[in-house]
């Protein structure tokens, strides 16, 4: 038997709505008939929960990382939608990480990995 393979993430929010525009505006991931946003690979499913608040207690509990080409224009178009932003992006021994909040609170990071980082992961 082999290790589980990771399908999709929920995200339970109280308004879907919103945070599925957010991050289809953000991002502009394909959707699904099913209301799956596809990430390259990895499926986000925002859906609504009774159990959830308006805002997240713990932001920092999980953060969903978007790796980019090109952290200085994702920056710029993320600036253009008004984002908020925790951390600027800024150049750390891997590349460049920056970190905003989506309309939960929950932190988001983009990351553009360095070519040095990227060739001792082969």
């Amino acid at each position: 038997m082999g290790a589980p393979r990771l399908g999709s993430i929920l995200l339970g929010t109280a308004d879907p709505d919103r945070l599925r525009r957010w991050y289809l505006e953000v991002f502009a991931p394909a959707q699904d008939e099913h209301g799956f946003l596809d990430f390259g690979g990895t499926a986000i499913l925002i859906d609504p929960r009774d159990d959830v608040a308006g805002s997240t207690a713990e932001p920092g509990r999980y953060v969903l990382n978007f790796h980019v080409d090109d952290a200085a224009a994702t920056a710029a178009h993320l600036d253009a939608l008004g984002v908020t932003w925790l951390a600027r992006p800024e150049q750390r021994r891997d590349g460049v990480f920056g970190t905003v909040l989506d309309p939960d609170g929950n932190y988001v990071q983009i990351i553009e990995l360095s070519a040095a980082y990227l060739a001792s992961r082969r």
